[in-house]
């Protein structure tokens, strides 16, 4: 009998995955809704673990051949039946027939953690993208394989899209003693845009439309029998409501998320923030909106670098942003001061970020060509998105190797990892000569694109094997400059950044010093850091000292 291993398990049991990566940031971009007529999907992989960018190819069994399942940490669990033909899948979550899947954990009710059952998130979400040549195909295995064997998970929110289409999926585990999963799948009407974020988002939907929206047969009479929903009480019957209640700490942490995009793509629709406030009573969000603008890959990775700038949430304002601005908060999030609870903001863009990538997909090219991976290691915010071909057929090295507990500038996740940590020193001025590299990089790549596609679809009329191997190389060559470019920023940043000194364009050290607003807030804190004025002239700092 013939067994095989899932690619999830091996790059995170290798990486040592220790921290739950539960807590993920999804946004969701139409065909009718881009620029281009792509479609697109945005995963943030925000966990604390060390990732590992991949390829696996596809590959081929013989009738009667299992697939062994295994946990965290390399324990069998159960094994089920595997296919004849699995599909090749580039970087963590992107077939070759441009299908991608990225998700959020909304959690939910607690008792419906089925532990016993044999399937979790992470595997549903390689078992499609492995046999799957369509979003729709994706979200059919994604709940059969469920119903059959069990899902061993918290809620999930799924983004599933292919070329055409995308569709929300979001499941919950039936409890322990439990077979199967409660489940609600719905397409995003072309034209529109949406997201999810650690919450679950599907309300009310349609019991008669198969096209647009699928459901478990007992996810609305299980929601009855455990108190979830009481038809009595005359109110539909929403998903979210039942299965992921809504609290004060659930909105603030993942809907204001919600909030930011929909705000930044249709500040017309003049979305109120008293939702994610927690005000009771309260509008909720709809599951998707139409942008004021069509969106490219260029202005996607704007929206998701985020820490609610320019809004009266912004964090790089207040004493929490210290001296030079910083929106970076350690966490616990929630936390008790003086018998209260108190709470920072939680933004799209965060320092706990591990990857995140935007899969674009295109209809109207063929497949080894329409499918690119824009990925990026760490914070959204200090990330170069880096167009990975999803035909591409290895990755360069320095992408797929390196722990969590050894630094190492053999690792390109260490080398973001680094800048982008050295810069909360002294954020407001380095992020400036971050984002300057980050541009000159990303700008490059989206003015290449539309070039290397026309070549290599001039290739693949003639040679497509030649195509291929041309997009891969180019993909290679890109992750290869911005892997070397990150370790020059690293350098220049501790040069040009040391000992509280910043040095100008000819490397000499000069003293910046501190905002005035943050001084007055020291003052106001502290009035004995003024100095006693014993003559009316100006004081002056000493030249020793």
């Amino acid at each position: 009998m013939h067994k095989t291993f899932l690619f999830f398990l091996i790059v995170f049991i290798q990486a040592n995955t220790i921290i739950d990566v539960s807590a993920c940031t999804n946004f969701i971009v139409t065909k009718g809704a881009s620029k281009d007529g792509s479609v697109m999907v945005v995963y943030t992989c925000d966990g604390e673990f060390h990732p590992r960018l991949r390829v696996v190819e596809a590959a081929d069994y013989k009738p009667g051949d299992m697939l062994e399942i295994k946990d965290w940490s390399g324990n069998v669990l159960g094994e089920i039946k595997q296919v004849l033909h699995t599909y090749a899948i580039v970087g963590p979550h992107m077939n070759e027939h441009q299908v991608s899947i990225g998700e959020t954990t909304f959690g939910g009710r607690a008792e419906l953690v089925n532990s016993s059952s044999l399937l979790h998130y992470w595997t549903l979400m390689q078992l499609a993208l492995k046999r799957s040549k369509t979003a729709l195909e994706a979200v059919k295995v994604m709940t059969t394989l469920a119903e059959e064997y069990g899902f061993n998970c918290e809620g999930e929110s799924f983004s599933i899209a292919d070329a055409n289409e995308a569709w929300i999926l979001e499941m919950a585990g039936i409890g322990k003693g439990g077979k199967g999963a409660v489940w609600v799948a719905r397409k995003v009407p072309d034209g529109y845009i949406s997201a999810h974020a650690n919450k679950s988002r599907i309300g009310e939907f349609p019991l008669d439309d198969s096209e647009n929206c699928l459901y478990s047969k007992n996810v609305i009479s299980f929601a009855i029998e455990k108190g979830y929903y009481k038809p009595e009480s005359g109110q539909p019957f929403r998903f979210n409501e039942a299965y992921d209640p809504s609290n004060p700490s659930n909105l603030r942490y993942c809907e204001s998320r919600v909030w930011s995009m929909f705000n930044r793509c249709a500040p017309s629709l003049e979305l109120s923030t008293d939702y994610h406030r927690g005000v009771v009573g309260a509008d909720r969000y709809p599951l998707w909106i139409k942008p004021d603008s069509k969106l490219d890959v260029k202005a996607v990775s704007y929206l998701i670098r985020d820490h609610y700038e320019g809004t009266a949430f912004d964090m790089t304002k207040g004493i929490e942003a210290g001296p030079f601005g910083s929106p970076n908060r350690c966490r616990p999030l929630v936390l008790e001061s003086e018998g209260k609870t108190v709470v920072w903001e939680r933004p799209i863009s965060t320092r706990n970020t591990a990857y995140s990538f935007i899969a674009q997909s295109r209809s109207w090219l063929p497949n080894e060509i329409g499918g690119v991976l824009w990925y990026g290691y760490d914070d959204t915010y200090y990330t170069c998105y880096t167009p990975i071909y999803s035909c591409t057929k290895e990755i360069p090295e320095i992408w797929g190797q390196g722990s969590l507990q050894k630094f190492s500038w053999d690792s390109a996740w260490w080398r973001f990892n680094f800048v982008s940590n050295y810069s909360d020193l002294r954020y407001s001025d380095m992020i400036q000569d971050i984002q300057k590299v980050q541009r000159e990089l990303e700008d490059k790549f989206y003015a290449y694109i539309p070039a290397i596609d026309k070549a290599a679809g001039e290739l693949y009329k003639t040679d497509p094997k030649l195509a291929v191997d041309f997009l891969s190389d180019f993909s290679n060559d890109q992750l290869d400059l911005v892997a070397e470019r990150w370790f020059e920023l690293a350098e220049h940043l501790i040069t040009k950044y040391n000992d509280g000194y910043i040095k100008n364009e000819k490397g000499r050290a000069k003293t910046v010093g501190y905002s005035q607003e943050w001084i007055k807030k020291v003052i106001q804190d502290n009035p004995d850091h003024l100095l006693p004025v014993w003559k009316k002239e100006k004081v002056v700092e000493p030249r020793n000292y």
